[in-house]
């Protein structure tokens, strides 16, 4: 899904394995203050897979963006969401009128990790999205949502759930080639001169606050805010917190 309005641009870049109907509380906030462009990544949201590398994702983006008439944008990322931005970053600097890092870091995987997105790349190509169900959800979710007995957390698990099951398991697997062979951003957070906001949900067990710590104190000048009472899915998780840092900072770089 995509969402176009008017001036301003922001671009959202959603997690894996989801799709950008995961922003809709963000887009909903923005709407009519800016213009919002949150594109479905290859292999999500109905899309057909495309090459496993971030770079390309990137390269395809940068053309998209030319198309729509952006010559920069604030590109707000969360988890792949984020590693794209870095990306993003490092290929086309002059698109980047600012950064949202969110529940992402910057470090590559190990090759442990390298070793798991390969193991789960395989069991996802031989049984579906389904097998991401029952451990990956809920991995992805704070304790002050799984444990909620509210029908707004309930909703946040089903809908989760349900965009793992519309993601094509082909898309995912490459997705996971493309976290896996990611380059080490480390190296470019001290020549980030975009003004850049750096957000974590407190209870988020995958890229922890101490990650997220870290990379905001590399950037120069970069802010840091922790989200409480959220997960790794800090924007739906608790979105009104979410949403005032984010409109925060869209006013300090575009003005009020």
């Amino acid at each position: 899904m995509e969402w176009l309005i008017a001036a301003k641009p922001v671009v959202f870049l959603h997690a894996f394995p989801f799709n950008p109907e995961m922003w809709a509380p963000q887009v909903a906030e923005l709407e009519g203050r800016y213009s919002v462009y949150a594109p479905a990544l290859p292999g999500f949201g109905g899309r057909e897979p495309g090459a496993a590398s971030l770079d390309a994702w990137a390269e395809e983006l940068d053309e998209t963006l030319d198309d729509l008439g952006f010559e920069e944008a604030v590109f707000v990322g969360l988890s792949m969401g984020g590693y794209l931005a870095f990306r993003i970053w490092d290929l086309f600097p002059d698109r980047v009128a600012g950064l949202v890092l969110a529940d992402t870091r910057a470090q590559p995987d190990d090759e442990a990790g390298k070793a798991k997105r390969a193991e789960l790349a395989a069991r996802v190509r031989s049984g579906g999205t389904k097998v991401l169900i029952e451990d990956f959800v809920p991995a992805v979710l704070g304790n002050s949502t799984l444990a909620a007995d509210s029908e707004e957390k309930r909703a946040v698990v089903e809908w989760l759930e349900h965009w793992v099951r519309e993601a094509d398991p082909e898309g995912v697997a490459r997705a996971l080639e493309a976290l896996a062979a990611r380059p080490d951003s480390r190296p470019l957070l001290d020549g980030i001169e975009a003004p850049t906001l750096v957000l974590v949900g407190e209870e988020d067990t995958l890229t922890p606050p101490d990650d997220a710590r870290a990379i905001a104190a590399a950037i120069p000048d970069a802010e840091f805010l922790i989200v409480p009472e959220a997960g790794h899915m800090a924007n739906l998780e608790n979105p009104e917190a979410f949403n005032t840092a984010l409109l925060g900072f869209l006013e300090k770089v575009y003005g009020g």
